[in-house]
């Protein structure tokens, strides 16, 4: 139990003698999150230094609603119709795209029933294969996903808010950007001052978007009853123009998957939910078919009064859907829109400063952000973090699609390698409680289709033989087609690649050189070993000085490559020929390891 807790638990005791004493512990804003202790990864952690459990079936309902639609069903449609090339195969992506979602919440929910501590992602790949992966998830979750996903809603809010006011050109420069940070800051505060406070911001901006859907999917079941036969007029040949491939088909799934992000964020707030284990997979199952039968219907109510021809054109359809029923009225939908985004923006903050401060409290991330307000009861460092760290990305890029590529290719590699815990917790817990308890063939399918959905931008922007022939710096010209504006990236993951190569060469060559030396086949120098590090220091300075010496005799790294790869593979002969004479001298000696002859 952290210091500040005990001392108040010290004074409390001495109310009888001396009450200003409790009163004064009380005061102290903030104490670090169970004193630094890891919680149990199946709960009956300390209840005192915890997160509140304040949030209902009804509110768990709201917030993955809420937290999923959002941006993207106001600009995947366009995605998805380009792709699918159809009406009819359009609406089997989008209702096969909440079938998927939903398949990966129900096994999120054995994950999240069996597993109560905060964290979604984080908290089951640290239990299923320990601290170091967990660590990458984290920092690359905190970094790209998050971040960029609280972005896109951000300048979506803006974009659409902006919309009214300059109808006819664009708005002046920065200011989509500066509404956005505005808005991210002002929930970010009402994250910081109530936990119950950001779940009504998010039940009732959840409540304006399916009223904002449902007007949509009303005004088309209108049209179509009543309404002209033109209305009726994009279903009639509904199969014409279908996707010519499983490439197209794929891309159209993505596109479609994009709009159901969210399905996964209330596992990142399990410790504030009342009866995890019952609440969590109900959830889940009531928002996807919710979320699937919105969807669906508002996309057929789309293409009651828009074509599919329109729908390329014009990425925003629902402000042109409000164009052509609504008229003079058109201005609401821009501004339902905007409504939206705000509960998407709210969803992703309470359960991002969540997973931050999990991290922290595992030691993975600065201890600040395990600090809890004690009268509020909320992390209101982790919110600061996450707000800051999204308001930057708004001044990287302001291309929502730069953003959306970068965040959907980390998140279902996430996905997939959660699933892939499924199996490792299944083997380490074969007896714990699973209130929820998947059969194995859905993880694998799972599994296998995550697995697609991670290489599809490298197979839509593939480099061909003559660009590979121009460009030695493949790496760089890939992250380039593929990233954007992200691709300065890849230069530096290539170059931190490299620092880990040397390092090996350089400890490997060093002890090759040590050994020689110490068979009298190299100065006996290099035998030397330093006898308070341990470490043949003569040998790895000659490492280094003959390596550095290479770099003036020849910076042509493939006249370096051929040279040494003649010798190394020559070596690698020679060895593979002292097998058979081993054999020959040692016939009886063990061997762990005995290949066929």
């Amino acid at each position: 139990m952290s210091g500040a807790i005990a001392a108040q638990n010290m004074d409390s005791a001495g109310d009888d003698d001396d009450t200003d004493k409790g009163r004064a512990s009380e005061t102290k804003p903030m104490v670090p999150s169970s004193g630094g202790k890891k919680p149990s990864a199946f709960g009956n952690d300390d209840e005192e230094a915890r997160l509140a459990r304040t949030l209902t079936l009804t509110n768990s309902v709201t917030m993955i609603v809420g937290c999923i639609i959002g941006s993207g069903i106001f600009v995947s449609p366009t995605g998805v119709q380009e792709a699918a090339g159809s009406v009819g195969s359009s609406l089997i992506i989008w209702v096969l795209c909440g079938l998927w979602c939903g398949l990966g919440a129900y096994i999120y929910a054995e994950l999240g029933t069996l597993i109560t501590k905060s964290g979604g992602d984080y908290a089951y790949i640290m239990e299923a294969f320990g601290p170091f992966i967990g660590f990458l998830r984290l920092w690359i979750e905190s970094m790209v996903v998050r971040p960029c996903a609280l972005t896109i809603v951000g300048l979506t809010f803006a974009l659409y808010m902006l919309r009214p006011l300059y109808p006819d050109c664009d708005p002046p420069a920065g200011s989509k950007e500066l509404l956005a940070a505005v808005m991210i800051m002002i929930l970010g505060a009402v994250n910081c001052w109530s936990v119950k406070l950001a779940t009504i911001v998010q039940d009732w901006f959840t409540y304006a978007k399916i009223v904002a859907l449902l007007l949509v999917i009303v005004t088309g079941a209108f049209l179509v009853m009543f309404g002209g036969p033109q209305y009726r007029d994009s279903f009639e040949n509904i199969f014409e123009g279908n996707f010519r491939s499983f490439h197209q088909a794929s891309v159209g799934f993505y596109s479609g998957l994009f709009a159901y992000q969210g399905w996964t964020y209330l596992n990142f707030i399990t410790e504030e939910l009342i009866n995890p284990k019952r609440n969590l997979p109900l959830a889940v199952m009531f928002s996807c078919v919710i979320v699937t039968v919105i969807y669906t219907l508002f996309n057929v109510a789309l293409y009651v009064v828009i074509s599919p021809d329109e729908m390329l054109i014009s990425p925003a359809v629902a402000v042109l859907f409000a164009q052509k029923v609504y008229g003079k009225f058109a201005f609401v939908m821009p501004l339902c829109v905007a409504i939206s985004t705000v509960g998407s923006a709210n969803g992703v903050i309470m359960t991002s400063s969540r997973l931050f401060y999990c991290g922290a409290r595992e030691g993975h991330m600065p201890v600040l952000l395990t600090m809890i307000n004690k009268r509020l009861r909320t992390p209101i460092p982790a919110v600061v973090f996450t707000c800051m760290v999204s308001i930057g990305y708004l001044f990287l890029s302001s291309n929502l699609y730069v953003l959306i590529t970068a965040s959907q290719v980390t998140a279902w590699l996430a996905i997939t390698v959660v699933t892939i815990a499924l199996f490792r917790l299944r083997c380490m817990y074969p007896d714990a409680p699973r209130p929820v308890k998947v059969n194995i063939i859905f993880p694998i399918i799972f599994v296998i289709g995550c697995t697609a959905l991670v290489i599809l931008p490298v197979i839509g922007s593939p480099i061909d033989t003559d660009e590979m022939l121009i460009s030695p710096a493949v790496a760089v010209l890939f992250a380039q087609k593929v990233y954007g504006k992200f691709a300065f990236v890849m230069p530096l993951c290539v170059a931190i690649s490299t620092v880990g190569s040397a390092n090996g060469v350089i400890m490997t060559s060093s002890r090759l050189f040590y050994c020689g030396a110490r068979e009298g086949h190299m100065p006996v120098l290099l035998t030397m070993i330093n006898k308070r590090l341990r470490t043949p220091i003569p040998a790895v300075v000659f490492t280094c000085m003959v390596s550095i010496g290479y770099l003036f005799l020849s910076s042509n790294l493939y006249v370096l490559i051929t040279a040494s790869q003649v010798t190394a593979w020559l070596a690698i002969t020679v060895v593979t020929i002292a097998l058979f004479r081993l054999r020959c001298m040692y016939p009886d000696a063990p061997r762990p390891v005995k290949v066929s002859i």
